[in-house]
Order: structure tokens, then C-alpha cells, then sequence
């Protein structure tokens, strides 16, 4: 119930997370940093439902004009107890397709046919690596891979080199606290409604991959994956000859600590390949060590193995040069 943490966040945010891609949130999330009733408001959330892109975007499903932040802080005060109440009932769940870019460059490194289980799915977009156009950049060279209306378009720097092939994924499963149905309305809403305002490429990108997880809907499975034996159970149901490959993408940051250092002792007892796009910081499961100050962007590893460098979105991928 400390105003000033929410402050300090929206602070942050405002300063280091959405200049460059989205004017109206960098406004919004100034005002908030310098308004002590509209945080004295968000206070009461527990921290993962008062995330900046979790208020901002329930606000906007509620009704908030996008606009200046005098307009949308009224429309929050005078809507404080239902945009409280909903924000209980939501976390972030940024289903970014765009990080099937460097998944498929760990993926090229596990032999298939693969079972493909993503742990944190929300509609499932990143269990579709197969099924999505790709457009690898090597300054004016462009390598491309595969077809369909999902077009990610991803930066080679360093040297990095652009996969030959697809993976084999003959099987494809989720899980996630709240799992999203690309065919329901109001689930697809709420996908939609977490990319920013002024993300035209990202909504049309999101948009198509909704459309294809909707035609083929992977399996997906309301829990918690650090719980013991949710994960193993889930494992176990993937087909006896693929390689199951388990997908932590940038879901870590939003597990507790301890449970997550929990689930990733049980991925690595799990007889499965394990691919994650996360944060340097978020555990210590790197082999070789990295330097997570030095670190730039996220990891791509593979059984904590680093790959390389990414963008936290999937936007670019360099060496993974700088060690401990």
C-alpha cells in the first residue's frame, strides 16, 4: 500500500520502457509518477496487477479516451473501484509472436519432430513457430523462411546466422494461470488491447497470429506450471517419439522468485529440451556464467546454454559475447 513504489514504477517506465513505442503511455505514465491521488489508487493492487501495461490497457477496455493524461487520469478517478476490480482479475500477458524469430534459431538446434510446450501460452502465439513468414536482415542482405500472413521481421547482428529450416512441431500445448482462447471475443480483446497505442505493425502482427491459433487451436491448460507435478503431467501427454521442447519466452520476470527457481529445477529433471528468451538477471541456471549487468537485451538459450543476445521482443539478435 506504498504510493510511492507505484510512483517510482510508473516513473521507470515512463523513462525507460515506452519512449520509442508509445507516446500516449510515456505521457500517461509520467502522470501518474507525479500524481499522488491516481497512485494512492493503484497502491492497493498487488504489484503484477498494477503494472503499467496491465492498468493502462484494462483502463482502455473499460472506456478511458486515448489521449492526454488529464483526460485519462478523470476517466480513472471516476471509475477507480471497477478499474481496481479488474485489474485483480488481469496480469500482463504480452503474446508477442515476433520471439518466434530467435526461437527458431534455438529450435534449428533440437532434433525433431518436436512437442512444443510453452510455459506462461496465454493464446498460444508463440507455439506457432512453424507456421509464421520470417525475414531475417543482414544489413541489406534478407534470408527468408517459411509463408503466411504472420510476417516477423528480425535483425542478424555479429555474424549471427539465419536458420535453414522450420521446426518439425508435431504437438503443441500451453499452460498459463489465465489461458486465452484466440476464439473468443473477449479473450482475443484483451490480447489485442495489450499492444500499446502507436504499435500499428505489432496490432496486425498480433491480429494474424490470433487468426491462425483460432483455425487450429493448440492444447492449452489453466494452471500453474511451478506447482510440482503440474509441468511433469503435462510432459507426459506429449506424443512417446518427439522431443519435447519446453518455451519459457520472457515469462520468468513475472513468476516470484522463489517459484521460479522452483520451476526451472523441475524443467531440468524433465526429460525435455529447454529453450528460453528471459532476462539475465532472473536466475543463475546460466552455463557458462553471464554478466547480467554487462548483458545486453535478454538471453536465448538452450538448456541454459547462451545462444545470443536478443531484443526482449524479438526484434534483433547479436553475439553472446560478454561472459562473467
Amino acid at each position: 500500500m506504498d504510493p510511492d513504489d507505484v510512483r517510482a514504477r510508473y516513473a521507470r517506465f515512463a523513462r525507460d520502457e515506452a519512449p520509442g513505442r508509445s507516446e500516449v503511455y510515456a505521457e500517461w505514465a509520467a502522470g501518474v509518477a507525479d500524481d499522488a491521488g491516481i497512485a494512492l489508487i493503484l497502491a492497493g493492487l498487488p504489484s503484477p496487477h498494477r503494472q503499467p501495461p496491465v492498468v493502462f490497457a484494462v483502463t482502455r477496455m473499460l472506456g478511458a479516451p486515448v489521449g492526454d493524461y488529464p483526460g485519462w487520469a478523470r476517466f480513472v478517478r471516476e471509475n477507480a473501484e471497477r478499474i481496481v476490480d479488474e485489474c485483480r482479475a488481469r496480469t500482463t500477458q504480452t503474446n508477442e509472436p515476433l520471439r518466434c524469430a530467435p526461437l527458431v534459431i534455438a529450435l534449428e538446434r533440437v532434433r525433431g519432430p518436436i512437442a512444443l510446450i510453452e510455459v506462461g501460452a496465454s493464446a498460444g502465439l508463440c507455439l506457432f513457430p512453424d507456421r509464421y513468414a520470417y525475414r531475417f536482415r543482414t544489413g541489406d542482405d534478407v534470408i527468408q523462411l517459411g509463408g503466411g500472413p504472420v510476417r516477423l521481421d528480425c535483425e542478424l547482428r555479429g555474424g549471427i546466422r539465419a536458420p535453414r529450416r522450420l521446426p518439425d512441431i508435431v504437438w503443441r500445448a500451453g499452460i498459463d494461470l489465465q489461458p486465452r482462447d484466440a476464439r473468443d471475443g473477449d479473450d482475443r480483446a484483451w490480447i489485442e488491447g495489450l499492444v500499446w497505442p502507436g504499435e500499428t505493425e505489432r496490432e496486425a502482427r498480433i491480429g494474424a497470429a490470433l487468426d491462425i491459433a483460432a483455425a487450429d487451436p493448440p492444447l492449452l491448460i489453466a494452471g500453474d506450471a511451478t506447482e510440482p507435478g503440474v509441468l511433469a503431467d503435462l510432459v507426459a501427454r506429449a506424443p512417446a517419439d518427439a522431443t519435447v521442447g519446453i518455451t519459457t519466452p520472457g515469462v520468468l520476470p513475472h513468476i516470484p522468485r522463489a517459484a521460479r527457481t522452483r520451476l526451472i529445477d523441475e524443467i531440468r529433471r524433465l526429460p525435455a529440451r529447454w529453450i528460453t528468451i528471459d532476462g539475465p538477471g532472473l536466475h543463475d541456471a546460466w552455463a557458462p556464467p553471464i554478466d547480467a549487468d554487462a548483458w545486453d537485451g535478454f538471453v536465448l538459450a538452450l538448456d541454459g546454454r547462451p545462444i545470443s543476445a536478443v531484443d526482449p521482443l524479438g526484434g534483433w539478435t547479436a553475439p553472446a559475447s560478454t561472459s562473467a
